[in-house]
């Protein structure tokens, strides 16, 4: 059995879930993770807004490992973009052998270099993106296994009112 590590881009993954009409249950989601793909990590990149420590304790307890960038307002909107988080801790978990295989989650296509990356090393397992019809082009011309999680939210989450 070989171990298989999950890189979660956490902005990517809400937004498109709420665009799409859904709020993630992220304990069911954790579940759906572990029983479809057997995970032995999952990574969840978040920005850092204090006001949110009990979202980050449920989203703990729910089995997840936060990575958090520092955030700041711009104009009144939060940003807190985990790209390069994300990028150097897989790449760091790959050189250190914490995974065997890995997953991102995510459909932004600043990460077409670290699956490229993972893809000629044998180490990506595939990507799961947020929304079909926002799934970078970058990406998809990668020509590597994407699952899209259009089909799949209602299984770990509600639909929005």
């Amino acid at each position: 059995m070989y171990k298989v590590n999950i890189y979660v881009d956490g902005n990517n993954l809400y937004r498109s879930a709420k665009e799409l009409g859904f709020e993630i249950d992220y304990k069911k989601f954790r579940g759906w993770l572990r029983q479809k793909y057997k995970t032995t990590n999952v990574y969840l990149f978040i920005g850092l807004v204090p006001e949110r420590v009990k979202f980050y304790q449920y989203l703990q307890e729910s089995g997840f490992i936060l990575i958090f960038k520092q955030t700041v307002s711009v104009s009144g909107t939060i940003k807190g973009n985990c790209d390069a988080e994300l990028v150097l801790k897989t790449t760091s978990d790959f050189y250190t052998k914490a995974f065997d295989r890995c997953i991102l989650i995510t459909g932004d296509g600043d990460f077409g270099c670290l699956v490229e990356f993972l893809e000629n090393n044998s180490a990506l397992n595939c990507v799961l993106a947020p929304d079909e019809n926002k799934c970078s082009i970058l990406l998809k011309n990668k020509n590597i296994e994407i699952t899209f999680m259009n089909e799949h939210y209602h299984k770990f989450s509600k639909r929005l009112a």
